[in-house]
């Protein structure tokens, strides 16, 4: 039984089977500012500020620093094996079969999750714009049960809503999700420009004195919750999750050997930018210990503040359009891992089949977008968005160590873009990703372990035999194992 089997290259390359490709330099950074950009600025900091204060800026820039360093491991992968899969892929040619399996349940995990808990924050900001213009929802309707203490509710009907369109226009192809990702991101970026343009003349100095109350780590008595800058990194790190996400589009990307790794450094840094100014500026407006009013709305509550009323119906607005690509971005980069596995035989070749009019992952992009829908829907994750975290945080950790690995075993591959400083980078990557794990509680570990047990069922009862690296297997046999064409047959005809 070799569990660690892996492929090259080449065998990458050659099996893939490129879906339009139609992204350029500019789309991927608006592909990565749409992921990034969204539940950080409008959700996160008002957490934020109660775990770290105004500090909170020095915690983004911590979560922003382990991201860039893994941010340069994925652009060299994207460059030196342009396909689909993102860290799985890469985990199949520095690691073998295992790991690949692992990384990608783990992304699979860390996408759903994502969208589904962001859906939940959308539906909050659509309600309130509704209120702006005097309509109101039933509130069963307006969350899952359970999500508000006191409040009896149900269902959380915009969030269901949003998601199911959102899969619509991805499932119908890459030029029409390109193009409502730009329009909604320059909408998006202009609106937090105009916020940061009216309310920084109402920052007040005094409100950043203490401006690093907890430290950097601490205890507060009657707190069970760590506080300080680095439990507020591994919370804000979530944020950042998604630029990861650019890497999956590799093969609906125009020269990927140049634009990705672009597409990836681009959108972290001008997010992060972003992310500071925020952050300062609303620790300036509001006193750190304020945002307890309004944790869940901290800029609608900056704003209240300032009393520039007008004001909030656009943010309000910019809030939607925000979680709306963080959404998109998700959803996109869930359907291309699973496309990915279900490709290689580790998932059922339902996932790989590509559909010949709109050439993309048409049914498992409705799979998933289905379940992501109803379990935002129905069900209460919000108390289990940092699962997200260190499910992210592991894949950085194997992406960082297989770019040393493949530097020692296969030095002369084809690289479009070198990390620099390697082993240094990736060294550096690991050790922060480990200090933001340390960061999370013992909670997470538990439920990520469970997770993992979960997938190793399904490893070994279900994808180590259909792999397309079994002994006796080839990748024809695994095309004519199911009915229904498969996605290599499907588009080969297509491309002809």
């Amino acid at each position: 039984m070799n569990l660690l089997r892996k492929k090259t290259v080449d065998q990458l390359v050659q099996e893939s089977t490129p879906l339009r490709r139609t992204l350029g330099t500019f789309d991927l950074t608006m592909l990565g500012i749409g992921a990034i950009i969204g539940t950080g600025i409008f959700v996160l900091t008002g957490k934020g500020a109660l775990t770290a204060g105004p500090a909170l800026s020095l915690s983004f820039i911590l979560a922003a620093v382990c991201c860039g360093f893994a941010g340069l491991c994925y652009a060299e992968f994207a460059s030196m094996a342009p396909v689909s899969g993102s860290a799985y892929s890469y985990a199949y040619l520095a690691f073998g079969e295992i790991i690949a399996f692992i990384i990608g349940w783990d992304l699979i995990l860390e996408y759903a999750l994502q969208a589904a808990t962001v859906s939940a924050g959308w539906s909050g900001y659509f309600s309130k714009l509704l209120e702006g213009f005097g309509l109101h929802l039933p509130v069963e309707l307006t969350a899952a049960w359970g999500t508000t203490p006191g409040v009896t509710t149900y269902f959380n009907l915009p969030g269901f809503v949003i998601v199911l369109l959102i899969t619509w226009i991805l499932s119908i192809g890459i030029n029409q999700t390109k193009r409502a990702n730009d329009v909604m991101v320059i909408i998006k970026l202009a609106i937090i420009v105009l916020f940061i343009v009216c309310v920084v003349w109402y920052v007040n100095p005094s409100n950043w004195k203490p401006f690093s109350p907890y430290g950097l780590y601490s205890f507060q008595p009657g707190s069970t919750q760590p506080m300080g800058i680095l439990p507020a990194a591994s919370i804000v790190f979530f944020s950042f999750i998604g630029f990861d996400a650019v890497s999956s589009s590799a093969e609906e990307t125009i020269e990927p050997n140049r634009t990705l790794p672009r597409g990836i450094l681009y959108s972290l840094g001008i997010s992060t930018v972003l992310y500071v100014i925020m952050t300062l500026i609303m620790t300036g407006v509001v006193p750190y210990k304020e945002f307890a009013k309004f944790i869940n709305a901290p800029v609608a509550g900056v704003i209240l503040a300032t009393g520039l009323n007008w004001l909030a119906v656009i943010v309000n607005l910019g809030a939607l359009l925000g979680m709306t690509t963080v959404m998109l971005v998700q959803l996109y980069g869930q359907s291309r891992i699973c496309y990915a596995m279900g490709r290689d035989g580790l998932f059922p070749k339902f996932f790989a089949d590509v559909n010949p009019r709109y050439r993309t992952p048409f049914k498992g992009t409705w799979f998933f977008g289905i379940l992501t829908a109803l379990a935002g829907g129905f069900i209460n994750i919000n108390i289990l968005f940092e699962l997200v975290n260190i499910g992210t945080l592991t894949a950085f950790i194997i992406v960082s160590a297989g770019v040393m690995r493949m530097r020692r075993t296969q030095p002369d591959a084809h690289r479009g873009f070198r990390a620099p400083g390697v082993p240094f980078t990736p060294i550096l990557a690991i050790v922060f990703c480990l200090v933001l794990i340390a960061g999370l509680n013992w909670e997470t570990w538990v439920r990520f372990a469970i997770w993992f047990a979960l997938g190793m069922l399904v490893y070994f009862g279900y994808s180590r035999k259909r792999s397309k690296l079994e002994p006796g297997r080839s990748p024809s046999d695994h095309a004519d194992a199911e009915d229904g064409e498969g996605a290599g047959p499907a588009l080969k005809t297509e491309l002809a």
